[in-house]
């Protein structure tokens, strides 16, 4: 069972939601900050703290072990986390997935094998867990799926080129990624990004394309 936070949006009558996964070490409450910067009226915001304590926060999977148990776990979790925002009266088509570092890499694992087309999946900074078994085990929906994908040519965790390889692959398989390099480390590019994220979570909810 993971544990989350739901901040409302202003149209308390909306029934738009952003699941937003953290990065390692950090918590849902390290993005409270997000709702006011996207200002986003008719967005609702579900913040998830990942399953395991790391040093005062939480983490998606083990990094310096065996990382597969624990993203195999936070998968099985973050699908069933899905389906009961559905059962909650959010709808898969208009609930968008974003996470962060650790959460991106679970954004990507969980978005392209859910069983529903979600109106859009945001990785900011992270990578794609086993490619090829990913590729294998796409949802029949996954092609008709529209993903955001940003990294920073300077991040000194997650290797600029090896990402961008990974995205490529993606993208050659037919899945639909819109990738943004930034001039950034490991972090968010202030506005210029944020206005990128905003914008196409507005597309995704439209149907219209990113800009």
């Amino acid at each position: 069972m993971l544990t989350s936070e739901l901040i409302p949006a202003v149209r308390r009558s909306s029934r738009r939601l952003l699941v937003v996964l953290h990065g390692l070490g950090d918590s849902m409450s390290g993005w409270r900050w997000l709702p006011e910067a996207l200002h986003l009226d008719d967005l609702n915001y579900l913040l998830v703290n990942a399953p395991d304590d790391y040093y005062g926060g939480y983490s998606w999977y083990d990094l310096n072990g065996d990382s597969e148990p624990g993203i195999l776990r936070s998968r099985r979790l973050l699908l069933a986390l899905l389906d009961a925002q559905a059962a909650a009266g959010f709808p898969a088509d208009q609930t968008a997935l974003l996470g962060f570092s650790q959460g991106c890499l679970m954004t990507v694992d969980v978005g392209f094998r859910y069983s529903r087309r979600l109106a859009g999946l945001v990785g900011i900074s992270g990578y794609v867990w086993d490619p090829e078994t990913l590729l294998r085990e796409l949802s029949p929906v996954a092609r008709e799926q529209r993903m955001l994908f940003t990294h920073g040519t300077r991040d000194p965790l997650i290797p600029f080129a090896e990402v961008a390889r990974q995205v490529a692959e993606l993208k050659r398989a037919g899945l639909s990624v819109d990738w943004r390099e930034f001039n950034k480390v490991h972090t968010i590019a202030g506005e210029a990004e944020l206005s990128v994220i905003r914008e196409f979570l507005t597309g995704a909810d439209s149907g219209a394309e990113a800009v």
